[in-house]
């Protein structure tokens, strides 16, 4: 399935109808919509414009050029960024700046969902999770320099690396159990999103956070 496929059929089923009443609204046959929604035939121009308007986003976004609907392009100054910190600028280069408030808006997003899901064992695995990823990275950068100095760590540098992989592993799992498990009281309407929603619940982090989910998974898929 490709991009223009997967994003037709998420459209509809977030919208909560059916493939047959979707192609009488687009005035096409159920057989044709499905065709494009299994990547199988390749729709014209006049098609694809009757779909942004039917769906109300841009062809960027249909197409899988942009994360976000209606195909905004990404500068640092449309990101917010945390007021705590001092970011505007890292040695002349605006790229590290954007990928820190692009992560910056996609952990709004995230804690909020954790918040309304009301599970302090969800919180504390899921920060934990966030913790070993920084960790990680933070550790292979400063070994990198053979004059730091190890005593900053406890754990050994041949071991670091498959234990906190193995870690991770585990807290995925366990993550997995709290949300799963019906002794968690997690009410399922808590979670319950679309990318309609997620960009009206959240409207100053939502561009950035599906940059990042869309670059997650072109790396994914390299």
């Amino acid at each position: 399935m490709n991009d223009f496929s997967r994003i037709i059929t998420l459209l509809r089923k977030e919208r909560g109808i059916t493939q047959k009443q979707a192609a009488l609204d687009l005035g096409i046959s159920q057989a044709l919509l499905s065709h494009y929604e299994k990547g199988l035939r390749e729709c014209g121009l006049d098609f694809l414009i009757r779909l942004c308007d039917y769906y109300n986003v841009s062809s960027d976004y249909i197409l899988g050029r942009s994360a976000d609907r209606f195909g905004a392009v990404l500068s640092v100054s449309d990101l917010p960024a945390d007021n705590s910190a001092k970011d505007s600028k890292f040695n002349g280069s605006v790229l590290p700046t954007m990928n820190k408030r692009l992560i910056f808006s996609s952990l709004n997003i995230l804690y909020d969902k954790l918040a309304q899901c009301g599970n302090k064992e969800l919180t504390i695995k899921v920060s934990d999770y966030i913790s070993l990823c920084i960790y990680k990275m933070f550790r292979i950068m400063y070994s990198s320099n053979k004059s730091n100095s190890q005593s900053l760590f406890n754990i050994h540098p041949n071991i670091y690396e498959g234990y906190s992989t193995a870690s991770q592993i585990k807290l995925c799992s366990d993550i997995n159990d709290i949300l799963n498990n019906k002794q968690s009281k997690i009410s399922e309407s808590c979670l319950e999103m679309t990318t309609e929603s997620i960009s009206k619940d959240y409207p100053q982090h939502s561009t950035g956070f599906f940059n990042v989910i869309k670059s997650a998974e072109d790396i994914i898929q390299k």
